[in-house]
Order: C-alpha cells, then structure tokens, then sequence
C-alpha cells in the first residue's frame, strides 16, 4: 500500500481506522496477516500472535469510538464550558437565577479574558507560588506546570491573566512575527507569543496544536518558556491522537520509532518528513508548529543572546515538548540547543521505542540538556502506548514519580508501567478514595490555594472508577512542584544527568 511516509522512513506501522470495517475487526482477532488489513498500512509480511494483536484492536477500537462520539463530545464540551462560565460570570447558581428575570444576566464570550477552560475550571489556581524563588531547584518546575497549564486557555486569558497576576509584566507581544518592539519596565514575566493554533498536512491545514512563549526576566540569565498545550478533555482528536499506536522509523534518526501521531501534530511534512526548513505563510495559515516556534526562537535567541529556554507541556503536550527537542537535533540546530536548558514534560505519554531513547540520551548529553519527566500516582497517561512487545514504545531518562502523599522519588520508570494490571485494581482504587479525601484536607494544612473546588471533586468521583483520569488533572502536577519532597540534592543530580 502507498503511503506517504515511505520516503523518509525505513518501516513504519500505520493505523487508518476510518477504513476499518467490523469484518476487519473480527479479522484481526483471529488471522495472524496484519498486511491484509485494509486499515493497517505496513511494508511486507508481518505476522503477530494474538497477544501482540489485541493492543492494535484495542486502538482502532478506541479510535473508531472518538470519531463517532467526535461532534456530541465537542457539543457536549461547549455547554459544559459554557454552563460553568455562566455561574462564574454571575456570581453562582442563585445570583443567575436573579439576574434573568431582571435581563441582567452576563453571557460569556469564548474569547474574552474571563472564559475558563474545563481543566481552568478544575484547578482554579492562577498565580505562581511565591515561596518558591528563581534560585530554588523548584523554581523551573514550577513556573513549567503553570505555564503547561495556562496553556489550555484562550489568547485572551493568557494575555491578561499573565499581566495582572504573574506580578510586574507591563508589556504584551503580539502574534505578528514582523513585530519587533522592546519591552519596557518588566520585571517578571512578557508574553512573546500569545496562543497560537498551528496547522498539520493530516489535517488538511485545520488547527491542531497550540503553543505559546513567555519570558521571565527574573530568572539569571533570561528565560524563556515554550509551553505546548495538552489533550483538551472535549477533543475527539486529541484523544484519538493518544490512543493511536502507529509509529514510524525514521531514517535521520538511526532508524529510531516514534509515534507518528505526535510527529504529526508538531508539523511532519507529508512525504518530506522533516526537511530542515520549509516555506510558511505569514498569514497566518497553514503554519506548522515545530518551524514557527523554531523561527521565533531564533528571533528571540539573537536579542537576547545571553537568554536560556525550556520547553514544557501537560499530557499531549509534554509529548509536543520532547519531539520539538528532538526534532531541533535532528536537524543539528546548534545555536539553539546550546540555549535550551532543559525539558519539562508532565503527565506525558510515550512517544518513541528504546532506539529513540538511546538517540535522545547521546544528544542531550553532547549538548547539555536537562530532561524531567514528572509523573504523579496512578495517571494514566504516562502509561500509554503501552511498552510491550508489539509496540515497543518505552520512556528513557528518570522519571520523577510522586505518590498521593507528594512523596517523590527518582525511578527508571513508574510503577505499573501499563496500567491494566489486576495487582493494581485495589491499591488503585484505595487512593482514589484518599485523594478524595485529601482534597478536604490540604487547605487546612497548607492553606486556600489548596483548597479543590466542586468541578475537581467531581472529577475525583469519577476517579473511584477509573483512577487513571483524575490523577490526571493538572491540581496533583501544580501540588507536586509545590509540596513535592523530593529532595533539592536528588533533583538537582537528576537535572544534569541522563543514564
């Protein structure tokens, strides 16, 4: 079968469910000829035993599910949005019951400054944490998980959130990249691209990635944060994006396997894969992420040469964050990786095989670059695609794992690496019950900023059956840069070592 991938990729395994058909179902559960699929594009013969099959049906299933669901989902998203901005907008449920009669009620917009997203409606929490200054080992951390959090929020939001709470910025950049202005007086931190959506070929141009980058001019030297935004909970697309295995080799890379939908939403180039520089529209169109936040870097990076940056995301766009890293030394962008500081991913999903950890490991290494990948408890995220032998996706690097209490730790790889395991159910479900719990405790032990509020217990109800979810949110990654006790010595060795 042709395939677009075939001229920069030595083998590669690719999923098109939309082709998928019940017969090719049942198909795959019992015949071994993966190549007869219709829905699976894969050079030559490849015959896998029942066991190695049933995580390929389990995507397409699961990929099939997300487009059905694609338009109710995104439906059901807008009014729950909406629905809990409504009460923010005017003061809760009573006070908008007074205000309709009385045609004072105020309708939110989705692209003010005052529209919340769900995951800003789960973790309510806007300001940095004063307590943890730029010196501290914290610090990157921190500013990292908010920044990946913030990124979740409209151009808007970002732009006055950042200038009224993340104390002293006085000066917005916009997206314009003609743009060119100097930023007066400020002292912490200046947007220097506002929320972008970027387009892929996959897509035929629509958005599907969003990014922005701040400055922080506390910090000594300069940095910069380019912060991906991750899997919005309403996106058919980005779920389907995470529950796909397909992966390919590619050639550049000493034949190393990554995820293709992930290289997808950063910009891979039907056919050309990843030349080092293509032609964008300025319009605004069509723009690929990994090229227009590269071309922006370099802008940045030539003012202000002495500056650092780091790159971050939540969940997809932990996974965003480490194939732009990636992609940087695939194409020996020196002048930059010489300014990257380091990598920040939370919650973020597997993206490549042992090969491409072996590649990421002598890169970094050569230039100095710092990864840290945080997982907290049992999210399930970090756990997908699985590592086994079909798939043969794995993590590389320490992951920096915190359990329920924030009790840190530095492992090769968290717990349960897969997720679905029967020796897990009931410790799962044990702490889901006490991070219920614990939501009513912390803000009595550690004050208001602590406090959950009732969209974030919501969620924590629902994680009594499947834990996976809730430990995702965005609250236990902000708490474990917070209150995480992972030692300054540990962290600080882990920051500058890669084995």
């Amino acid at each position: 079968m042709a395939t677009s991938h075939q001229g920069f990729c030595d083998d590669y395994f690719l999923l098109n469910p939309e082709k998928a058909t019940l017969f090719d179902l049942f198909s795959l559960l019992f015949s071994p000829q993966l190549e007869k699929r219709g829905f699976i594009d894969c050079p030559g013969s490849k015959h896998q035993s029942f066991l190695l099959r049933w995580p390929i049906f389990v995507s397409i299933v699961l990929q099939i599910l997300f487009i059905w669901v694609k338009k109710p989902m995104a439906f059901m998203g807008d009014a729950i949005e909406m629905w809990l901005n409504l009460l923010s907008a005017n003061g809760g449920l009573f006070r908008l019951l007074l205000n309709l009669p009385t045609g004072k009620t105020e309708w939110p917009k989705r692209t003010s400054a005052k529209f919340t997203s769900m995951i800003g409606n789960t973790d309510t929490r806007l300001e940095l944490d004063e307590t943890i200054k730029p010196a501290d080992q914290k610090y990157k951390a921190s500013l990292s998980m908010m920044a990946s959090k913030l990124s979740y929020e409209n151009e808007a939001f970002i732009e006055t959130k950042v200038t009224q709470l993340w104390k002293g910025v006085n000066h917005i950049f916009k997206i314009d990249p003609c743009v060119n202005q100097a930023a007066s007086n400020v002292k912490i931190t200046s947007i220097l691209r506002n929320v972008f959506d970027f387009g892929t070929e996959y897509r035929g141009g629509l958005p599907s990635t969003q990014a922005f980058i701040l400055q922080d001019t506390q910090a000594n030297p300069n940095l910069y944060v380019v912060a991906f935004r991750g899997t919005s909970p309403f996106d058919a697309d980005d779920w389907r994006t995470d529950a796909d295995f397909s992966w390919c080799k590619i050639k550049a890379m000493d034949k190393a396997r990554t995820h293709s939908g992930f290289m997808q939403a950063l910009g891979l180039q039907k056919n050309n894969g990843w030349p080092k520089e293509i032609q964008q529209h300025r319009d605004g169109q069509r723009q690929f992420a990994y090229y227009a936040i590269r071309q922006k870097l370099r802008e940045i990076l030539k003012e202000n040469e002495d500056a650092k940056f780091i790159v971050t995301g939540h969940s997809l766009g932990g996974a965003l964050a480490i194939l732009f890293a990636a992609v940087l030394m695939l194409h020996d962008e020196e002048l930059l990786l010489e300014k990257l500081d380091g990598v920040f991913t939370f919650g973020q999903p597997r993206v490549g095989d042992e090969n491409f950890g072996e590649y990421m490991k002598e890169k970094m290494k050569k230039f100095d670059v710092k990864y840290l990948r945080y997982v907290y408890n049992n999210d399930l995220v970090p756990r997908v695609p699985y590592d086994d032998k079909m798939t043969l996706f794995k993590h590389f690097g320490p992951c920096l794992f915190f359990n329920s209490f924030y009790t840190g730790e530095v492992l090769p790889e968290q717990p349960n690496k897969n997720y679905f395991s029967l020796l897990w159910v009931i410790p799962k479900m044990v702490n889901a019950v006490w991070e219920l719990i614990r939501g009513i405790i912390l803000p009595y032990m550690y004050g208001p900023d602590y406090k959950e509020g009732w969209v974030l217990r919501m969620l924590r109800v629902i994680g009594l059956l499947v834990p996976g979810v809730s430990a995702h949110s965005p609250q236990d990654y902000v708490n474990s840069t917070r209150l995480g006790t992972l030692s300054d010595v540990e962290l600080h060795k882990h920051q500058l070592k890669i084995d």
